[in-house]
């Protein structure tokens, strides 16, 4: 609907008119399981005899009151706005209206629970959404004062922004029985979109957090009760209290709300949502199974991310949502800074520099780059900029701006800048403006080169060597690639230079020379290096301090890339295979190059995000970047090798839990089928290995994707497993049926069934896509994908869209002889609807972008092998 699509011109104009004090919002959870009362009573300033509007999404309104005049909601509700007019210098307007339950992971999400049919209630409001649970003026700059009252059934417990209060007896409005009343008191000014609403019988854990100078602040952690045998209660809250004491000193500002509670709830779109003392997680960081050590460091950072929310977002938020990188991106370096400082997971910018970082030059290198600061025009623009340069470029980014200003005087700034602006709204100058000051820097072309301009240069190392081995000559290049927007930037790189000693399986790459440097311009000499002996690997931006593509030299990359399990440290290995894997993505390297090494590297790598990554790795390359005629060759053997592994890792071992989880996905022969189903039905067993439930779906999920397994076996483990990742991964299976019909059927109720809940449809589409062994299946849906983009659009809200519209296309047809040409039909929606949305468009340019760089990677494999 265009009026849900708010743009920064009339919000600036908004923000002009009126100013917000205090929102009286009284919510009723009693009227069934489609709708809930909504009354709310805003307060606030206006230019008198100005127009505006504010913000609802609801089926009914009731009944309007402006200043005591009664409003028509025929006449000034239309496409979720409510028009005003005439206002005076002092306002209150009173909306009565019933707004819907969502289950979408949008607005009030309304979950019931089959391992024991309790219902569960969350808001999740970012960007747009607390404008489905009432009326609401939405944008980030007109904070209030929120005083919430909640009516909820007498099971059921309610968790705001506030301290939970003591509840007064109610009566349920629908007749169902007792209900009770929950009188928050009013919050700290803070913006709509942090705050919250968690209902139902929630159950958890308590603690404190006592500061230094003695102030108290309540912690809570909770989830749903059939969860809560599994939730690490004693984990999460240390965790938390850790960084508490973390940030206040860091930050040198106190928290600035009156508890923090940390919810983890059903069916979440994202990781977590940082709510003002009131955080949503994503429940499945409540592990049932066994989880691998990489999902637990990940879950740490996303803790300690929305805790560093609570100041820099929360307490001091942007004025519009051009600026949304700063917060997630600050929040994103400091998570990673503390993950690393206070907690057991002290590599964690090895696990960064693997996935975030590569998440980050993937987005980069995309036709939709943009700059970090990004130019946000209006709503939809937002929607789609949660992703690898908001947040992992601009962490990236930030690291080398604490690099260039000092890490004592960056964080002085941020410790003025919080202090200039508590409670209120700033923007990238105001932040500026503080760190010039305490450095002495003048920022402006840092911030143009690193902040406003979008796209990523490549760095690559130049040697010249004499007949004996000494370097002559070393420089190193920056380069623009033809498809970035980025200009030459400046760069601190550390050159690592490593030399092998010993023979075979007992040789060792150490670092045996560190020449750490500026870079600027296009040639960078590095006498260092002149008239030494050059050494096996030469590793370009070693320690990972810069962000940029790096080209090792030839020898060095042929060198490294032979040797890999020699290096004895996962850092300088992952940054050589990550400059290789970067080369494959652009059609410069076989990916059948890279796989040989990532398998190799896989026989000594322990560390968990890394192991976790490459074998992510390992799945694109047989999955779309290798020739289907090349996967089919080397599948076999590549399971070999997982088997291998698997057999080999030590018994218990996280490594060992993922090796299974990716042989159970890549296993293609009978014999490697036999022991996946073996390992389910207990009859192959691997030391120390646990086939626990999340396990057992992983395996039957590979075996009926492989077409070993299918309906009786997928109804069997469903009855055995009556919860709701059973159901949903009962869904994910049904969809990996490796038939044409099977197929067909996902497909229409994806693109046909919207009350399909969110969390259903992300697993459903998982399985659909799950295709690695039978590519063609999906050379039907090409045509019927750009068929179905304008009616998924119009039908659906916005996360779901994208989410379908991302999730419905697959690159696995890419190099099909006979099947249509995936990139044409693409291209051809894209030149047929030059006038559609532009975040739409963004969607299906990604998705060609993506089909574009499979046919090269694909085309590069096949011209190595002529």
């Amino acid at each position: 609907m265009p009026g849900q699509n708010l743009t920064r011109l009339e919000a600036a104009e908004r923000s002009a008119t009126v100013r917000t004090q205090s929102y009286d919002v009284v919510l009723d959870l009693t009227r069934g399981e489609t709708v809930f009362g909504s009354t709310t009573t805003a307060r606030f300033t206006a230019t008198p005899g100005s127009s505006t509007f504010i913000d609802l999404v609801a089926p009914t309104v009731h009944s309007i009151t402006l200043n005591g005049l009664p409003l028509d909601p025929a006449e000034v509700y239309t496409d979720s706005r409510i028009a005003l007019k005439d206002l005076a210098a002092d306002n209150e307007l009173v909306v009565v209206a019933d707004c819907a339950y969502m289950h979408t992971g949008e607005g009030l999400h309304r979950f019931t629970d089959p391992a024991d049919g309790e219902t569960y209630l969350y808001s999740q409001f970012e960007v747009p959404d607390s404008r489905r649970v009432f009326a609401v003026f939405e944008q980030p700059d007109l904070k209030a004062s929120f005083t919430f009252t909640v009516t909820a059934p007498s099971s059921w417990t309610v968790l705001s922004n506030s301290p939970t209060p003591e509840p007064v007896p109610a009566e349920a409005s629908d007749g169902s029985g007792n209900a009770h009343t929950f009188v928050f008191a009013p919050t700290e000014p803070m913006s709509s979109y942090v705050t919250a609403i968690v209902a139902g019988p929630y159950v958890g854990a308590t603690d404190e957090y006592v500061a230094d100078d003695g102030r108290s602040v309540p912690l809570g952690v909770y989830c749903r009760k059939s969860l809560v045998e599994h939730m690490d209660s004693a984990e999460i809250l240390d965790l938390t209290k850790r960084g508490f004491a973390y940030y206040e000193d860091l930050f040198a500002t106190p928290y600035a709300f009156t508890k923090y509670d940390q919810v983890f709830v059903p069916e979440f779109n994202a990781g977590a949502m940082e709510n003002a003392g009131c955080v949503t997680h994503r429940d499945d960081y409540i592990f049932r199974s066994r989880p691998v050590e990489a999902r637990v460091e990940r879950r740490a950072v996303t803790i300690l991310h929305e805790l560093a929310h609570m100041w820099f977002g929360d307490m001091v938020t942007m004025t519009w949502w051009n600026d949304l990188w700063l917060n997630e991106s600050f929040a994103e370096y400091t998570s990673t800074l503390a993950t690393a400082e206070i907690t057991r997971w002290n590599q964690a910018w090895t696990t960064f520099q693997t996935l975030e970082k590569g998440w980050a030059y993937n987005q980069d290198q995309l036709s939709s780059t943009h700059p970090v600061a990004a130019e946000i025009h209006d709503l939809h623009d937002v929607e789609v900029n949660f992703d690898g340069i908001t947040y992992a470029k601009g962490a990236s980014v930030l690291a080398a701006l604490v690099g260039y200003v000092g890490r004592e005087n960056f964080f002085a700034g941020i410790q003025r800048y919080l202090a200039a602006h508590a409670y209120a709204n700033a923007e990238l100058s105001d932040l500026l403006r503080e760190l010039e000051a305490v450095s002495g820097r003048d920022l402006s072309t840092w911030t143009r080169l690193w902040l406003q301009e979008a796209g990523v240069t490549t760095l690559r190392m130049q040697l010249a060597t004499d007949a004996d081995g000494l370097i002559t000559q070393a420089a190193v290049l920056q380069e623009i690639p033809a498809d970035s927007p980025a200009s030459v930037r400046p760069h601190r790189v550390v050159i690592g230079c490593y030399t092998l000693t010993g023979q075979g399986a007992k040789g060792r790459l150490e670092r045996t020379n560190r020449i750490e440097l500026d870079v600027d311009g296009e040639l960078t000499e590095v006498p260092e290096l002149v008239g030494t002996k050059r050494a096996d690997v030469l590793v370009l931006n070693d320690d990972d301090l810069t962000y940029a593509k790096v080209r090792l030299d030839e020898a060095s990359l042929s060198f490294g890339l032979e040797h890999i399990e020699s290096f004895t440290e996962s850092l300088p290995r992952s940054i050589v295979l990550a400059s290789a894997w970067d080369m494959v993505r652009d059609g410069e390297l076989a990916a059948s190059r890279f796989l040989d090494a990532a398998l190799r590297a896989l026989g000594v790598e322990e560390h968990s995000s890394v192991v976790q990554g490459l074998l992510g790795r390992v799945t694109t390359c047989l999955s779309g970047f290798l020739p289907p005629a090349v996967r089919r060759d080397l599948a076999p053997g590549t399971a070999d090798r997982l088997l291998e592994l698997a057999r080999a890792a030590q018994a218990g071992s996280d490594k060992q839990l993922q090796l299974v989880r990716a042989l159970a996905a890549h296993a293609v022969t009978d014999e490697q089928l036999d022991v996946v189903a073996g390992l389910l039905e207990g009859s192959e067993t691997l030391g120390g290995l646990d086939i626990d439930q999340d396990l057992r779906w992983d395996l039957l999920i590979g075996l009926v994707a492989a077409g070993r397994s299918g309906e009786e076996q997928i109804r069997t483990e469903e009855a055995r497993d009556r919860t709701t990742t059973g159901r949903e991964r009962a869904a994910e299976a049904r969809a990996s049926i490796p038939t044409p019909e099977a197929k067909r059927a996902t497909w229409r109720a994806l693109v046909d069934d919207a009350s399909m809940p969110n969390e259903t449809q992300v697993r459903v589409l998982r399985g659909l896509t799950n295709v690695e062994r039978h590519p063609e299946l999906l050379a039907p849906f090409v045509g019927a994908y750009v068929e179905a983009i304008d009616s998924v659009w119009s039908s659906r809200t916005f996360h779901m869209a994208e989410n379908l519209l991302t999730g419905l296309w697959s690159c696995a047809t890419v190099g099909l002889k006979g099947a249509d040409d995936p990139a044409a039909a693409l291209r051809g929606w894209l030149e047929s609807h030059a006038q559609a949305p532009a975040a739409l468009r963004r969607i299906v340019r990604e998705n060609l972008d993506d089909t574009l760089r499979v046919a090269r990677a694909q085309a590069a494999e096949s011209q190595s092998r002529q």
